[in-house]
């Protein structure tokens, strides 16, 4: 076990007692070593877990809004205090470089503070009734238990997106983390434990928020149960379509955040000092393991020569190595598995008749358990079956093309729908790409790239990506159900649409 792990643990509340002696073992991608063994869940605890979390969903339902509100304000002020612990903590069990770890803590205090002002603006509507004397509105209720299944490449953030807002909405949250990374969940509930002692009603809080670490079978036993009125899963388009199905075989609701082969056009009008920077982050930042990676460049032949070069540079001058390094750019997949992956892509692609550029092994004979990797870029003659499928990795396939109905095509030609951007300086083609003939995906972005959203919109994406929404904007709306309301102050009983049943 690393020593720095116990300790980081402590001052983030969690027990050493709680990294030893358990069945599921935490690696760090940085150097391959183990950092932790904690428990995990087994069947039977997943049922007991639901029934404790629907006896709080119950109870915390009746707390009004507002006071609901104060409880994430505790929690944001939880994670400012511990913001650097916490990224820390994300560095080393997921490998982020550390201004990715630091952001994605606050990108969990950022949606905090939304969720805290959301908690006076759950609004309904007044809507106009067609018979006299009678008022029609909606009104919006808490939902129940709310399942948060959240991948490794956002270990904490995500699921501030959705606990935040439920909490405020009036629900109770289970998260089945990743089982790569266990121990930003302990982390974090800790965080959440310490803001419930401060919020002072533990009757109120009591299993209101809870952890159930392990594999794939807890997160199915999560899944199936009827008590978990909302599956929000993020991850793969496999595991999405699965969890789809049985969460609507049993009528439940769910919300989908999965795979993305996200695509950035340059025009010939773009500004190629800012499009290199943007492409360079989007397509090697993270690994490449955000579903907003970069993975397909769309360039207008008129620059494809100058800007392949410039970025071919870009590459070129990438810092690889551990994360914790403060010059590092680009730190290490997360496992054997990622790193397989890549580079069975890679043939592909050569076989394909791509021009592969860069993406080798390196610092193997430093750290021979962890996997460092130059980022790839591959020059393909046309739109094959491996550009269509997302690799999670730092590869950007790169297309050429003459007219924008061609490149919009391009973008729009594979399954998934995540995010999208171009860069130009026509407004013409701005509007054209934004609009209902232009991207297909749930976010379309222009002069800037497809990764780095900001938590005030919605996040979320089309076709394969699900459909689900997050974050911001009305995302609150899915953890939630929705009641039309009529009332007659009048003392007559008309009805509808001219219906008459005298009696």
């Amino acid at each position: 076990m690393h020593i720095p792990v116990t300790k980081l643990m402590a001052s983030l509340g969690v027990a050493p007692q709680a990294l030893r002696a358990g069945d599921l073992l935490s690696l760090s991608p940085i150097d391959g070593q183990a950092l932790a063994q904690v428990h995990a869940a087994a069947l039977p605890d997943v049922a007991s877990a639901v029934e404790r979390a629907h006896a709080a969903y119950l109870r915390w339902r009746l707390v009004p809004a507002p006071q609901r509100g104060e409880l994430v304000r505790l929690l944001g002020d939880e994670l400012r205090a511990n913001k650097q612990a916490l990224g820390e903590l994300v560095t080393l069990e997921v490998g982020k470089v550390s201004s990715e770890g630091l952001g994605e803590v606050q990108e969990m205090i950022d949606i905090c503070d939304f969720a805290v002002g959301l908690s006076r603006q759950l609004y309904g509507l007044t809507i106009a009734s067609e018979r006299p004397g009678h008022r029609m509105m909606e009104t919006w209720h808490p939902l129940g238990v709310v399942g948060v299944i959240t991948a490794f490449n956002f270990p904490v953030a995500v699921w501030a997106w959705n606990a935040a807002l439920a909490l405020v909405c009036g629900d109770a949250v289970i998260w089945k983390p990743s089982e790569k990374a266990p121990l930003c969940a302990l982390a974090v509930q800790a965080l959440f434990e310490r803001a419930c002692q401060r919020f002072g009603q533990p009757e109120l809080t009591q299993d209101l928020c809870q952890v159930l670490n392990g594999h794939a079978d807890v997160g199915q036993a999560l899944v199936d149960n009827p008590k978990v009125a909302l599956i929000s899963a993020t991850g793969s388009t496999r595991m999405g379509r699965a969890v789809g199905q049985s969460v609507a075989a049993r009528f439940g609701r769910s919300l989908l955040e999965l795979g993305g082969n996200n695509a950035i056009i340059v025009a010939p009008s773009a500004d190629l000092d800012m499009a290199v920077r943007a492409v360079a982050f989007a397509a090697a930042g993270t690994a490449g393991q955000r579903c907003t990676s970069a993975r397909r460049l769309i360039v207008h032949d008129s620059v494809y020569d100058e800007l392949v070069g410039r970025l071919k540079k870009a590459y070129a001058s990438f810092t690889i190595g551990p994360p914790t390094e403060p010059a590092t750019l680009l730190g290490p997949l997360i496992d054997l598995a990622a790193f397989e992956a890549m580079q069975l892509a890679l043939t592909q692609a050569a076989g394909g008749g791509g021009v592969v550029t860069g993406g080798a092994r390196v610092l193997q004979d430093r750290y021979a358990d962890a996997f460092y990797v130059s980022a790839a870029l591959v020059e393909m003659p046309a739109q094959t079956d491996v550009v269509r499928h997302e690799t999670f990795a730092p590869i950007l396939y790169v297309l050429k093309y003459q007219t924008l109905e061609q490149a919009i095509a391009l973008n729009n030609e594979v399954p998934q729908g995540l995010s999208s951007a171009i860069f130009t300086t026509d407004l013409r083609e701005a509007e054209a790409f934004m609009s209902a003939a232009g991207s297909d995906c749930g976010i379309s972005n222009v002069n800037i790239g497809t990764s780095g959203a900001e938590i005030g919109g919605a996040f979320g994406g089309e076709k394969e990506t699900g459909g689900g929404r997050e974050s911001g904007s009305d995302a609150w709306r899915a953890y939630m159900r929705r009641a039309t309301n009529t009332i007659n102050y009048s003392s007559a009983l008309p009805l509808a649409q001219g219906v008459r049943f005298d009696i």
